[in-house]
């Protein structure tokens, strides 16, 4: 609504105090955009080559070298100093080129940094080449919409997070058509190199349109992005290439910071779990790295789980020279049990509140759920691949994809043929809550992958947790404990004994542990009884208030607060770690460019070693692939990493567990990350997961 005649709005708005408090651009957005990073020494000579480093070998699988034959012989390069390679290589390196880069797949912190690393090496090395970007992902490639960068734009954008600049897109170059679109676009526009900048499926497809342009001409390299932290690189004798993808550190910093808040919150009001859902679907290196900066009380970690082994029943087998199946793997039964057992003993110390860390993929590596998505996986995956319709546009409601499911069930039970979906298959299925039966059936995502961040992962085992709960509840296992002092200071304030009421109320009494109600004591009818039973109270008196008060704060209410950190955490502004890397990846993208590579993936060596250590590669894509499931069937795809269970990063969280339960009095140890800053003096100068396992 506009400002009425002679209002003071406008004079007010014209002072330079408060132009400076309503600018656009903070303070420290300013200073972010004017911070230049740390170059590896190998960039500041000024032209780089490549030398083939023999040292890494690969196991390369037969797919792949079926479909990518020219790449799939390609060695790890390594960036070295160029002054001594002689006018050919300074002809060739210092040519006027015209480099595109796109962005694939979500945003993750440092993007920017990459095009304003590619840029400036371009323009060091010949002023006049040209750095086109494709707007909204691999869309734009196909449909030849890029926009020339200029160092104005560049310089709005260093440092910052998001993926503003060219913005991102889902669409994948992934079949003959599409590839057909993209090698027009790149020959229309005279590139000489295309960049993309993705995950294990983006880096997939880089490789695969390196193979179809290696006729045209033109270079296509990969750089390592995703804050999952799962894009990651070993030769095959577990030589560690690229230890980390871009983007995961801010990620990760982003979300502890939040996850730090919950745990100083919930350790002042004593009344709620703060139930966290991190991203990470297919591994948990986002809810490790949480854990690490945090300390919070309970963090699930999805591949340990996956490897879960009920020692009391393996050891009743054993003692019966037998075998017990069920010992080995993680149900949700299971798995709630295990979450039960650490809030009942934190309880027991008089801490019914905390903060739980679960990944987005946690229920992936939980045996009956893996087996459903597998199955629907195929079942979809099928469906839509023989018929002209999606199996979502013809099975809509959640009823409907029930009875498809229920009458293949019931057509291999009458055939007796062995199918994907039995009767057991059925009623398991049948067993889940609604919500989350239509989550399992739900949409997959582009690549055909089951969506964990659309479904309430935490609502499935949080119900089952608080079902569990109400049991123990009921049995008198989950109590709240009691300080000494306080139960001292509420009986003597009505003039009554601790002595003469505590043997018959605690199971406890002379410990020094916060003081547990006893078990039998499971309403004010058993409290009475136990008093009379132990002589504390004559038949028919009332039991005292102060008493009856002590026993009502032994009685816990669970109550839980849900959180998702993922779109937050994707736009984060870079910590200095990513700043800097994500910076020098764009300078490695560009002397593999100069120096004539294609189908290499960008990398930084020795990141667990710290920046002084670093080297830059570059890594074959082709060697690293191998076939995986994808949309029901078999596709030769980048590997994903997961957690190394081995590794001293898991393995420090293993043995910091009970720690950082805290199931005793006193504070929780939890661990304040801080905001993320651009000061090495001020910040780590890396995951502390990189921390842990560069001191193996």
């Amino acid at each position: 609504m506009p400002n009425p005649p002679g209002s003071q709005t406008a004079p007010l708005i014209e002072k330079e105090t408060v132009r400076q408090a309503l600018d656009d651009q903070s303070p420290a957005s300013q200073r972010r955009r004017r911070f230049r990073p740390d170059v590896c020494d190998v960039f500041k000579a000024g032209r780089t080559g490549l030398e083939t480093d023999e040292r890494f070998v690969f196991d390369i699988h037969r797919e792949a070298a079926r479909k990518l034959p020219d790449l799939i012989h390609a060695r790890v390069l390594r960036v070295s100093g160029g002054q001594n390679l002689g006018e050919a290589h300074a002809r060739e390196f210092s040519k006027k080129r015209r480099i595109g880069i796109v962005f694939s797949g979500g945003p993750a912190p440092g993007g920017h940094n990459v095009i304003a690393g590619l840029f400036d090496a371009a323009k060091k090395a010949n002023p006049e080449s040209e750095v086109y970007g494709f707007i909204l992902g691999p869309d734009g490639v196909m449909d030849g919409r890029a926009v020339l960068l200029d160092e104005k734009t560049i310089d709005a954008h260093r440092n910052m997070g998001g993926f503003s600049m060219i913005q991102t897109g889902r669409a994948k170059i992934d079949t003959p058509e599409k590839t057909a679109m993209a090698k027009k676009t790149c020959r229309d526009m005279g590139l000489d190199a295309l960049v993309v900048v993705g995950g294990d499926d983006s880096n997939t497809n880089a490789a695969f349109l390196a193979q179809h342009m290696l006729a045209d001409g033109v270079q296509v390299i990969g750089v390592p992005k995703t804050i999952d932290g799962d894009v990651q690189a070993k030769d095959s004798k577990g030589e560690v290439l690229c230890a980390m993808s871009f983007g995961f550190h801010s990620a990760a910093r982003a979300f502890s910071e939040s996850v730090s808040r919950l745990c100083s919150d919930c350790a002042s009001d004593a009344k709620y779990w703060h139930v966290c859902k991190v991203m990470g679907r297919s591994a948990s290196h986002l809810a490790l790295e949480t854990a690490l900066q945090t300390h919070a009380p309970i963090t699930l970690i999805g591949e340990d789980i996956a490897e879960y082994t009920d020692l009391e029943r393996e050891k009743k087998a054993r003692e019966k020279n037998a075998i017990d199946p069920s010992a080995y793997g993680m149900t949700l039964r299971r798995l709630s049990r295990v979450i039960c057992d650490a809030i009942v003993r934190r309880a027991g110390a008089g801490k019914n509140y905390g903060v739980m860390v679960i990944p987005e993929g946690v229920l992936e590596f939980v045996n009956e759920i893996q087996t459903f998505i597998i199955k629907l996986n195929a079942i979809i995956g099928e469906y839509n691949r023989v018929r002209d319709t999606a199996f979502h546009d013809d099975f809509p409601l959640l009823k409907d994809k029930l009875e498809r499911l229920a009458r293949m069930a019931r057509r291999a039970r009458e055939k007796n043929e062995p199918s994907v979906w039995n009767s057991r298959d059925d009623d398991l299925f049948n067993d889940l809550p609604a919500f989350f039966q239509e989550g399992l059936l739900s949409q997959r995502d582009s690549h055909g992958n089951f969506q964990f961040s659309l479904v309430e992962t935490e609502k499935v085992i949080m119900g089952l947790v608080k079902d569990y709960l109400e049991i123990l509840k009921e049995k008198g296992v989950y109590k709240i404990g009691i300080e000494r002092r306080i139960y001292e200071k509420t009986l003597e304030k009505d003039g009554l004994s601790p002595d003469y009421f505590g043997p018959a109320l605690f199971k406890n009494y002379n410990s020094q542990d916060p003081l547990r109600v006893k078990e039998s004591i499971i309403s004010l009818k058993t409290l009475k009884s136990a008093l009379e039973k132990e002589g504390s109270l004559k038949p028919g008196e009332d039991i005292p208030p102060a008493v009856k008060k002590i026993y009502e704060k032994s009685v816990p209410g669970f109550k839980t607060q849900p959180h998702f950190y993922g779109y937050d955490g994707r736009g984060a502004d870079p910590t200095l770690f990513d700043c800097v890397y994500a910076h020098n990846l764009g300078l490695t993208a560009f002397s593999l460019i100069a120096n004539g590579a294609t189908g290499h993936m960008a990398a930084i060596k020795n990141l667990e070693r710290g920046f002084a250590h670093w080297e830059p590669l570059g890594v074959p894509i082709a060697p690293l692939m191998h076939l995986e499931e994808r949309k029901g069937k078999l596709s030769l795809v980048m590997e994903k990493s997961l957690v190394d269970l081995k590794s001293p990063a898991f393995q420090a969280v293993k043995a910091r567990r009970e720690e950082w339960l805290a199931a005793r009095p006193g504070p929780d140890p939890h661990r304040k990350p801080g905001p993320i800053r651009l000061s090495w003096e001020d910040d780590e100068d890396r995951p502390l997961t990189l921390i842990l396992n560069g001191n193996s």
